[in-house]
């Protein structure tokens, strides 16, 4: 299939800039594969939708403040000089005290380039130039590096989310975090997961809906572009996902008795069916994963799940695609266009899955 075929348009006024004021008030759309049809609805109504006995599942991986901002370390004459500013957003720890990180600007970030974080609170060097901008960093900070980080670090928003550093501070710390969010090490937060509440929870537990959690660590792979022209090519970078036994066994005695697993996100989605054998049975495991889930994958571990909308020729279109078919997407989203709902990850959301005849 051509990237073409998962392109749609948007208007920039629908890319949501900030959070609205109470998470559960958001719009969701919900889509029914079986009858090939979608309504407008809101979150609130999300715990209504399900059954009794259903299972949801969430990713309770923390976001850390993994955006550092810096400047080159320029050796003159007189000694060190201050240099171009660099960004260096830390994906995935390599060593002790090394990160693999996305870099800008990249090119002139070559190996032996001496970098000065937080105003000489912290000091890298490039030690490795690898491929699309990321390069690897050994700093040098004894076994103060995750203290440092966290002191001097950066929300890492996605670049579309316009916002200054004091704002970013003063918004986005407290709210690009789901409310169940536990494990650090995310560099971006599981968005379908920023719409619960405690008072949801609540109504979920009312109903005799069950809640697991599982941990998937958001990295390189929810940046990363596809730069292929035909889908099928496209790699994905590994990301770490943790199951564990409680977690697989409540999974595993939802889908014996009939029930539905309705993912939250698409990161529960991949580590679900990452760690799902050929029968659908979970695994308890601690692992990474590379799953690239586009049209044509045949799921084993979910039957449902709630996202918030993607970017066009993205790989989470594509899978969002995979579960509820391209062209229904396609649709849907072009309906969400229409009726001016909030896109990305401060947006609405859209509930995929057979809900007919209940709904």
């Amino acid at each position: 299939m051509h990237i073409s075929e998962f392109d749609y348009h948007l208007p920039a006024e629908l890319i949501a800039q900030e959070p609205l004021a109470e998470r559960d008030r958001s719009r969701m759309m919900i889509v029914d594969r079986m009858s090939r049809t979608w309504r407008d609805s809101t979150f609130e109504e999300f715990p209504d939708i399900l059954n009794p006995g259903d299972l949801i599942v969430i990713n309770n991986t923390r976001v850390f403040p993994a955006r550092l901002i810096g400047h080159r370390v320029i050796k003159g004459p007189n000694g060190e000089e201050r240099g171009a500013q660099v960004e260096a957003l830390l994906v995935k720890s390599v060593g002790l005290n090394q990160w693999e990180v996305i870099a800008k600007p990249g090119r002139a970030l070559r190996a032996g380039a001496e970098i000065d974080f937080g105003n000489g609170r912290l000091k890298g060097v490039v030690t490795e130039v690898l491929e699309e901008g990321r390069r690897i960093i050994t700093f040098m900070a004894g076994g103060e590096l995750e203290r440092i980080i966290d002191t001097i670090g950066n929300t890492p928003l996605p670049p579309y989310i316009k916002r200054d550093q004091s704002e970013e501070k003063r918004l986005d710390e407290p709210r690009y975090q789901t409310v169940y969010a536990s494990r650090r090490g995310a560099i971006a937060a599981p968005t379908a997961g920023l719409h619960f509440t405690p008072r949801i929870f609540d109504r979920l537990k009312q109903r005799g809906i069950g809640v697991t959690e599982i941990t998937h660590h958001v990295g390189y792979a929810t940046f990363q572009p596809v730069r292929t022209d035909q889908i099928e090519e496209h790699k994905i970078a590994a990301e770490n996902y943790e199951i564990g036994e409680d977690s697989a066994l409540l999974i595993n005695q939802t889908k014996a008795r009939g029930s539905r697993i309705v993912a939250i996100g698409t990161t529960s989605v991949r580590a679900l069916e990452s760690a799902a054998d050929s029968t659908g049975k979970m695994q308890p495991q601690h692992s990474s994963t590379e799953l690239y889930i586009y049209p044509g994958y045949k799921f084993r571990a979910i039957d449902a799940m709630l996202t918030n909308f993607h970017l066009p020729q993205s790989s989470l279109l594509m899978l969002v695609s995979a579960l509820a078919d391209r062209e229904l997407m396609l649709a849907a989203y072009n309906h969400a266009v229409e009726e001016k709902y909030r896109f990305f990850s401060y947006g609405d959301c859209m509930l995929i899955g057979n809900w007919s005849p209940a709904v």
